[in-house]
């Protein structure tokens, strides 16, 4: 790939901050927005800004066309069809809803969920706010120093108890890749249903939901290029169709009287008034923007830069990488020495190098690691081999302050 090229479709990346040339690796946390995005939802608002479904107008109906294409695109980014594809506000939202949903449908008292110890704070408390409410219980995967799952612990977990299997496709702390097809081979052996969040995946991972065969799978527009405050639920249809309302309003119904209301078919009957228009098409733009350049050729690029940054970072003495699968995508976190890292992440900020730092809402991993925090950072196609340098002498001036 031309990077020099495609960096120009994101202006921010060329801007400057605390007099540097901005460095970029907050990716895990939300991706840049390439112009086919910022203008296609410009576009939405400055020409045919309405109100979508029911209006015979023709701005309502321009509207609502773009914004059921917006479903079929994301959809068939992930080989769904545009019934199965809930929009929701986000991952988060997306994972609130199935846990309400399913829970309030499927779990009875004694029944049993299991979730891993990486997973992000969306796809933990969700599960026990609806175990708390049908007295179920929930159990965590332990995993091993490198930041993998105990698959054989996992499948001693799996017991006639079991009615739902929720993990991360990829963790947002450490970047570790599981190993997904092995997760539903052995849930579905035993007819439980597998959800997964794949917030860290699908912009990185060609995810083909038939292929996996999953049951359900929540994700983000605004880490898929995309605009913040949407997002997706993918669910089988023969799942859905048994699922009952999240929220009641408009747009979810087929009828209604003050004796009974009929629900609208999967997915209206889970977006509930008037939903996030622009950011649905935006999404959309930003899935276009991706198949434009090839996801294949992302992920080529995105390994190359994950194998450099790996050997370049440990070769940092003093510096510590939290999780070290052999499975991984392009985000590290690490700690250095007893440093807290929000220092490092203000010392990197100092030199326009963006990072994330503190529990990445996985509070339990941290505590697995017996670690506050860490720095992260995560990173994307339209980074550089010379931006990772930047990072390495960023760390190395940090960590020499920090010994003063």
């Amino acid at each position: 790939m031309d990077i020099e090229k495609i960096r120009l479709d994101f202006p921010i990346l060329h801007t400057t901050v605390n007099g540097k040339p901005l460095v970029y690796f907050d990716n895990g946390a939300t991706t840049q927005k390439p112009l086919a995005v910022t203008r296609a939802i410009e576009t939405y608002y400055n020409t045919y800004n309405s109100n979508v479904h029911r209006g015979v107008h023709t701005l309502s109906q321009k509207a609502t066309m773009a914004y059921e294409e917006a479903r079929t695109t994301v959809a068939g980014f992930i080989n769904a069809q545009p019934e199965e594809l809930i929009f929701t506000k986000g991952t988060t939202d997306a994972i609130n809803l199935l846990a309400y949903t399913f829970g309030k449908k499927f779990i009875k008292e004694g029944d049993e969920i299991i979730i891993s110890a990486m997973e992000h704070h969306s796809n933990i408390v969700p599960w026990q706010l609806c175990c708390e409410e049908r007295k179920a219980v929930l159990k965590v995967v332990p995993i091993n120093e490198n930041g993998e799952l105990l698959m054989d612990e996992f499948e001693r977990m799996l017991s006639d108890k079991t009615k739902l299997v929720a993990i991360t496709y990829v963790s947002n702390t450490m970047g570790t890749i599981n190993p997904v097809r092995d997760i539903i081979r052995l849930a579905h052996a035993r007819k439980v249903p597998v959800m997964l969040d794949a917030a860290q995946a699908v912009q990185h991972i060609a995810v083909d939901v038939k292929e996996l065969d999953v049951d359900f799978m929540a994700f983000s527009g605004h880490k898929l290029y995309g605009p913040t405050g949407i997002g997706a639920l993918y669910g089988k249809l023969s799942w859905l169709e048994q699922l009952p309302p999240y929220q009641g309003g408009g747009d979810m119904i087929k009828t209604v009287s003050f004796d009974k209301t009929v629900y609208a078919d999967p997915p209206l009957r889970f977006e509930a008034g008037t939903p996030n228009i622009a950011g649905a098409i935006g999404m959309a733009a930003g899935v276009k923007y991706i198949i434009g350049i090839g996801l294949d050729k992302i992920a080529t690029t995105e390994r190359i830069l994950t194998e450099y940054a790996l050997e370049r970072l440990s070769s940092i003495d003093g510096l510590r990488l939290i999780g070290m699968a052999e499975h991984r995508g392009p985000t590290f976190s690490f700690v250095i020495g007893n440093s807290h890292p929000t220092d490092v992440g203000e010392l990197l900020d100092q030199q326009g190098i963006a990072v994330r730092t503190g529990h990445h809402c996985t509070q339990p991993l941290m505590d697995r690691y017996c670690i506050p925090g860490t720095a992260r950072a995560s990173l994307s196609f339209y980074n550089t081999p010379e931006e990772i340098e930047r990072l390495v002498d960023g760390i190395n001036k940090a960590m020499k302050l920090l010994k003063r």
